[in-house]
């Protein structure tokens, strides 16, 4: 049996990772998000970019895998388990999963923006917010950014294909912590609804997604996955 698991902000929001809105406070309070998340923004200002994107590098580093990234990583026990993430911290892969998919990039690895040589120098840590870091730079002279997705830039090739795999492959499709309005990783869950593949969406609050999911469990992640597989067969009976 395989199960693909489609992660969002929700799944690591309960490890206490803040999501890209909720970290927008102190000295980011009045900043545009597309100016800190953007490929304009980084040819702009890219020592602020940086700074940002190291004091988030240092939050995501402070916590821990909750019960529902230990979960899925769990399910390898009973079956092929494939994790496809919108998350671009590595908490799935410390909890254990070993099939992730980063759809939007990660946090903990980067590269150069010119060659796009992997940089695979240690990064500083930020614990305190500061306005401007310069960052690294290249050999070849390009400067140092985090193998991030942002606005206006196309998925990664390689994640985006092994994603869709992952979906038109599984026999069941989880969808947890995500909005389902964010494309075109969103029409991952639709591509499982319309391939006749169960779906089930872990979410608190109801999405677009509600309507088409085979089974919607109105739990958080960490309530709702770790016995999920057990209960499979009366909640699908």
């Amino acid at each position: 049996m395989q199960v693909t698991v489609f992660s969002g902000a929700g799944i690591s929001a309960e490890s206490g990772v803040p999501t890209f809105r909720d970290v927008e406070t102190g000295l980011w309070a009045h900043v545009d998000p597309y100016e800190i998340s953007s490929s304009h923004g980084w040819q702009t200002h890219p020592d602020r970019v940086w700074a940002w994107y190291l004091w988030r590098h240092h939050m995501m580093r402070t916590v821990d895998p909750n019960d529902a990234h230990r979960a899925v990583a769990a399910w390898e026990d009973y079956a092929q388990v494939h994790v496809v993430t919108q998350n671009v911290d590595n908490l799935h892969e410390r909890a254990g999963s070993s099939r992730v998919h980063h759809v939007h990039g990660s946090l903990f690895e980067f590269h150069c923006d010119r060659c796009r040589s992997v940089y695979t120098d240690e990064v500083p840590d930020m614990p305190e917010a500061l306005e401007s870091v310069d960052p690294p730079r290249c050999r070849c002279g390009g400067l140092i950014r985090p193998d991030v997705v942002w606005f206006g830039e196309p998925l990664p090739d390689e994640a985006w294909q092994r994603s869709v795999d992952a979906v038109v492959n599984a026999d069941l499709v989880v969808v947890v912590g995500t909005s389902s309005v964010v494309y075109p990783a969103a029409g991952l869950p639709e591509l499982a609804v319309a391939h006749g593949t169960p779906v089930i969406e872990v979410n608190p609050e109801r999405t677009p997604l509600s309507d088409s999911a085979t089974l919607t469990l109105r739990e958080t992640a960490s309530s709702a996955l770790p016995g999920l597989l057990q209960r499979l067969p009366a909640l699908l009976g």
